[in-house]
């Protein structure tokens, strides 16, 4: 299934979408009825088609929670130690936009980088998970955009500043909630070339592993995004650049890049 949150004549509402064009509307949130699994979803009969809606970024985290090096090529091409740990960071959730929505360049940014990532979506509200039971609080996987300021991320030592600039976190353009996340192709295209290219199971660090970590730190809630780590490959944006995020057997993230005025 794929779930999808869009606004259709000033309402805000979530469906499954249903091949290209045709999304069948839910009661109320799908959050609210999560319990390991979609079967107690319900719709409320309301048939919209997909040109008609606009798509908005699939959930409302409270919070998204990214990691830093966690795929081997993309610690060398930084130059930095492995973790032996997850690295996580924080990115907020006013970051947070959906699938062709604008990156917004800050004023005294000097570079600004993509970086193209799996989004583990949480389902429901976690704490101390056990990793041979972090599935049954995830609903679901979609594409995340780690956006960051390297000189702002340099110069700080810490990385909330850098990645936590309004527009940072593109999520989208829906949650996929039937598809095994540890071993898809993930790719960053930037202006119609490719930039990044990986596999999930090269994650140093695996989506079970994440979620049962993360949740002995703090807990996660419904709507929640994981972001897992970006691949080699990192580049800059510049106004005028459209970026897309593809991760096998979920979708496409597209969004595009202008200057804050």
């Amino acid at each position: 299934m794929r779930i999808v949150r869009f606004v259709t004549q000033n309402r805000i509402k979530y469906g499954a979408l249903e091949g290209d064009n045709i999304i069948l509307c839910f009661r109320g949130s799908p959050f609210a009825r999560f319990k390991g699994s979609v079967s107690s979803f319900k719709f409320d009969g309301d048939i919209y088609q997909l040109k008609d809606v606009k798509l908005l970024a699939p959930c409302v985290p409270s919070k998204i929670v990214a990691l830093g090096l966690n795929y081997r090529q993309h610690a060398e091409e930084t130059k930095m130690t492995l973790p032996s740990v997850p690295l996580i960071f924080l990115k907020p959730s006013t970051a947070v936009i959906g699938p062709d929505d604008e990156i917004v360049l800050p004023r005294d940014s000097s570079r600004v980088d993509y970086e193209g990532e799996l989004g583990i979506v949480m389902g429901r509200k976690a704490k101390d998970v056990p990793k041979d039971k972090a599935k049954e609080y995830i609903l679901g996987y979609t594409c995340v955009n780690d956006v960051s300021e390297r000189h702002v991320q340099k110069a700080d030592g810490q990385w909330t500043r850098a990645k936590g600039y309004d527009t940072f976190a593109p999520i989208g353009p829906w949650i996929e909630t039937e598809v095994d996340p540890n071993d898809l192709t993930l790719e960053t295209f930037l202006n119609g070339e490719l930039r990044q290219s990986a596999r999930t199971s090269e994650l140093i660090f695996g989506v079970a592993e994440m979620v049962s970590f993360i949740s002995g730190v703090m807990t996660l809630l419904p709507g929640d995004i994981i972001a897992t780590g970006t691949p080699s490959g990192i580049g800059e944006m510049n106004p005028g650049d459209m970026v897309e995020v593809r991760i096998e057997k979920i979708g496409t993230l597209r969004n595009f890049v202008v200057a804050q005025e």
